[in-house]
């Protein structure tokens, strides 16, 4: 349905692009481009023990994350929590953070992003032509004024056996 036509725009179950891997996929609902900038919808699925960044922030973006079903393990300036379906996690701005799946089932994650854009940077390093290592990741990610912290990470995948 396009922009212009009458009546409700639907992106209905199982729509729209996805990228990632098995573990690790990524369903855009609405990109920024489709909402002036404003928001960013993202569906984020991970399967059990899969870890989806590494510690990050951003300077650009506040991030909420609305469990739809499994646990959420989220880890902002140094404190954990996990997070179940119906509960939603708020990641602000300018704090170091990531998540995972804590659970042995799938997660599932609509991830609501204001303003919108760094969902772009989720689709570059999806891209299997992408050449993204730890050594390239910094670079990139500051091109949409994010930080990573490799040092950070480690420790917190050997804590929980995740996979990376």
């Amino acid at each position: 349905m396009s922009a212009t036509s009458p009546g409700p725009r639907v992106l209905r179950a199982g729509d729209g692009d996805v990228t990632g891997n098995a573990g690790n996929l990524d369903r855009y609902l609405l990109e920024s481009g489709a909402s002036g900038g404003h928001i960013a919808l993202v569906e984020h699925i991970l399967e059990p023990k899969v870890l989806a960044a590494p510690i990050h922030r951003h300077s650009r973006e506040d991030e909420y994350s609305f469990v739809l079903t499994g646990t959420l393990g989220v880890i902002e300036d140094g404190v954990e929590i996990t997070a179940s379906s119906g509960d939603l996690v708020s990641k602000p701005r300018g704090r170091w953070h990531t998540f995972w799946n804590a659970g042995d089932d799938q997660l599932r994650v609509l991830e609501i992003v204001s303003p919108g854009g760094i969902e772009d940077l989720f689709r570059r390093l999806a891209d299997p032509g992408g050449e993204y290592s730890p050594a390239t990741l910094p670079a990139l990610a500051a091109q949409y004024g994010a930080e990573v912290d490799f040092d950070a990470t480690m420790p917190l995948v050997d804590k929980h056996g995740l996979r990376f």
